[in-house]
């Protein structure tokens, strides 16, 4: 019976496969080419607010590096152990196979694509490369020199390593060359642009705020061109939180703000409020302590910063930030006020005076979370806040209340504390590291793959440390 049923089966199989390379067919894979160019735009949107927002250790520290949260059971992070995990290497490998990537194929389908209008073609591009010229600074911000010019080859795996500076210059280039392709009135990504909406008008503002944060990294090290580029950009940035560069994630998952799929969705209590910036704003009576943390009896308590903190004991962050639709925020109108507060102290030619845009920067990080107008006027009138009466120069007074306006933004929390030296932060007592990192190291993956390269990098930036500062750091 057994023998019987045997040829039978054969001849089933084989009717059912007269072409066996179905069977190496991936249905829900899409071919190559036949992917929607603004499918890959939207992701690479996604990838970058998730890259920033999450605070998964494997990936993203940048809220510890800042001194805004502390840890629980596992406290190495804190203490900067930056190899145990391949932390540098999970960041670098999100923004350029991630974000990068999806940006270069869309870009090179619309180039193909010769259906497209010219100007929808001209804004779609022009888009892209703005995405493009803020990725790229986040690296070269994280690493110092990293691939550039060799970047994204798929021929070329050992692409070189191009001078931080210089990858400054040219997208600054690239960024001046992309405003100047936008055409308002145009059509653009539309609901793909999971940003704007594909509003050409807002991505002019986007583009001009982005060249003003150029202009502010460079100020130290080339205070001319910085001039330049903030003096240009000044007129164009944002005006108004309505202008913030916001991703919107959503109720259910998938589409969830990775702090809730971190934090609450696994179930996971890692994290407490560190002491080093609860006991600052403590001291001010700041009116966004309820909107940034949870209470323990009614008090705010940070926990000890790079030590092992009782979870139950210390105030943990909001439940407005763990929710699984908190939006990310890429640029935000607060901090173009603070830029702006520096660059008139600086001499810059931009309008108003140092102090109004200081006001400005506080207030606006505060109508964000929701503070009334009685509480932001009472706090503005502190005489450890108003510009004129509180302690320190202009870096440390600006670099303060910016670093309390950068809350849950922790990468450009760090930036902007190793570009103004301010607010000063030390290590803690039981660190790895005995300073307060001030890059990334560069990926294993790099050292064993890339080695000639790394090698000549290494060397090129002044040691492949932690401590190794950026070009644009110079005090």
């Amino acid at each position: 019976m057994k023998k019987r049923l045997i040829v039978p089966f054969i001849l089933l199989l084989t009717a059912a496969c007269n072409d066996l390379t179905e069977l190496n067919v991936i249905p829900k894979r899409a071919e190559a080419g036949t992917v929607p160019a603004q499918t890959l735009f939207a992701s690479a949107q996604r990838e970058l607010a998730d890259a920033l927002t999450s605070p998964n250790v494997n990936t993203n520290i940048f809220r510890l590096l800042s001194q805004y949260w502390a840890q629980t059971t596992y406290t190495d992070e804190s203490r900067y152990d930056l190899t145990t995990r391949n932390i540098p290497q999970n960041f670098w490998n999100a923004l350029y196979r991630d974000v990068l990537r999806d940006l270069r194929e869309s870009k090179s389908i619309i180039l193909n694509n010769n259906e497209l209008a010219p100007a929808v073609k001209q804004n779609q591009l022009a888009m892209i490369e703005i995405m493009e010229i803020m990725t790229f600074m986040k690296l070269v911000n994280t690493f110092g020199n990293v691939p550039y010019f060799q970047a994204l080859d798929f021929n070329n795996v050992y692409p070189v390593y191009d001078d931080a500076n210089l990858i400054y210059q040219d997208l600054i280039k690239r960024l001046d060359a992309a405003l100047a392709a936008l055409t308002p009135g145009a059509a653009s990504f539309g609901g793909s642009d999971l940003i704007y909406g594909g509003d050409v008008s807002k991505w002019i503002k986007f583009g001009n705020t982005l060249k003003l944060k150029i202009g502010m990294t460079l100020a130290d090290v080339n205070p001319a061109q910085a001039k330049t580029l903030v003096e240009q950009a000044a007129p164009n940035v944002f005006k108004s939180n309505a202008d913030n560069a916001v991703f919107a994630y959503f109720q259910g998952p998938p589409n969830t703000n990775p702090i809730w799929v971190n934090l609450v969705q696994s179930g996971r209590k890692d994290f407490v409020v560190a002491n080093t910036l609860v006991d600052k704003m403590n001291a001010l009576n700041d009116p966004r302590r309820k909107f940034y943390f949870t209470t323990v009896g009614d008090k705010y308590i940070g926990g000890k910063y790079g030590s092992s903190n009782n979870y139950q004991a210390f105030s943990k962050p909001s439940t407005a930030i763990t929710a699984p639709d908190f939006e990310a925020l890429l640029m935000d109108y607060a901090e173009t006020e603070f830029f702006l507060a520096e660059a008139v102290e600086r001499g810059f030619n931009v309008e108003g005076t140092a102090a109004e845009h200081y006001n400005r920067g506080i207030t606006a990080s505060m109508e964000y979370w929701g503070v009334s107008p009685a509480e932001i006027t009472a706090y503005l009138a502190r005489p450890e806040v108003a510009y004129a009466t509180a302690a320190g120069n202009y870096r440390e007074k600006i670099g303060a209340q910016k670093w309390l306006a950068l809350y849950n933004r922790g990468h450009e929390a760090w930036t902007e504390i190793r570009r103004l030296d301010a607010p000063t932060l030390e290590a803690p007592s039981s660190a790895i590291l005995p300073y307060v990192p001030v890059r990334f190291p560069y990926p294993v993956q790099e050292q064993n793959i890339n080695t000639a390269n790394y090698n000549e990098a290494a060397a090129a930036v002044g040691g492949d440390e932690a401590r190794t500062k950026l070009f644009w750091d110079k005090f």
